[in-house]
């Protein structure tokens, strides 16, 4: 229906867009893994693997990379403990209001980052709104230090940032659900929980999925959270990268450690794309 020019027009400034910003900064880190520093700081342009068997001997990249892993897992968890139940109650429940409730939890989406991240800052903080309500109330009689600067507050943090991510993908697939499946498995006799067990949680499984990767892999990648709030027991893989691009300026490793992460993410999507295939609905 449209000629070769017209598809070309609007095809190619997208793919020159995509090519520019995005494959050519890959390729170009690509590049600087292989590569190294010399003893003067200056880049040196000999192709070695010496900034990966680095990654492999050194402990605290790995190590800091698994405890990423662990709290990006945790932020997942409660993000769909917290997403999952919120969109099961407006798809199904909320009825004339839905609309409202939905707007109410996308309105925290409009909100900057740093002041979300600030907002907990304050309210973990040693004279912080929690300590004082603790104190106040004679349940401490002393602050709680380990409520920031802890990967507690970083996990807690990054919950509250994630959940309308993980919310979104499964309040669509709660959505596309017909709701006739629902109606004849309650003429079928089955109760409640059988029919949310049998027919609504595995048809909602694909948003599931799109969630948890939503929030597993924006919270690996996190560096502000993190530095804002982590201290030195929650300093994650990004913000090793950061001092290496930035303070260390040792580009190659840090290019290595992005490649990793690039990668871990990458077979994280897919696996997902397929589990996703695999339990969708037509």
């Amino acid at each position: 229906m449209f000629s070769r020019v017209y598809r070309a027009a609007i095809t190619l400034p997208p793919l020159v867009w995509v090519a520019l910003f995005l494959l050519v900064p890959y390729l170009l880190m690509f590049c600087y893994s292989f590569w190294s520093v010399s003893e003067s700081g200056a880049i040196v342009h000999s192709w070695n693997l010496d900034n990966y068997r680095e990654l492999l001997t050194k402990p605290v990249y790995w190590q800091t990379l698994l405890r990423s892993m662990w709290i990006a897992a945790r932020v997942t968890f409660f993000s769909m403990l917290l997403g999952y139940p919120l969109a099961y109650f407006l798809s199904f429940y909320a009825g004339g209001r839905k609309d409202l409730y939905y707007q109410l939890v996308i309105i925290p989406l409009w909100v900057s980052y740093l002041v979300r991240a600030y907002a907990w800052k304050t309210i973990l903080g040693t004279d912080g709104v929690l300590n004082t309500l603790l104190q106040y109330v004679h349940l401490t009689s002393h602050p709680l230090d380990f409520l920031l600067y802890s990967p507690f507050a970083v996990v807690l943090t990054l919950t509250h940032i994630y959940t309308p991510f993980t919310f979104l993908p499964i309040y669509a697939s709660l959505e596309h659900i017909p709701r006739n499946l629902v109606e004849a498995s309650h003429d079928l006799g089955a109760t409640p929980a059988q029919t949310f067990w049998r027919v609504i949680f595995p048809l909602s499984i694909p948003g599931v999925l799109a969630g948890a990767t939503f929030a597993f892999v924006l919270s690996l990648g996190d560096f502000l959270a993190p530095l804002l709030l982590g201290g030195p027991s929650g300093i994650m893989i990004s913000n090793i990268v950061v001092s290496l691009f930035g303070a260390a300026y040792n580009w190659p490793l840090g290019a290595a450690i992005s490649l990793c992460m690039l990668a871990l993410v990458l077979a994280l999507i897919f696996l997902s794309e397929r589990l996703e295939k695999k339990w969708s609905f037509s």
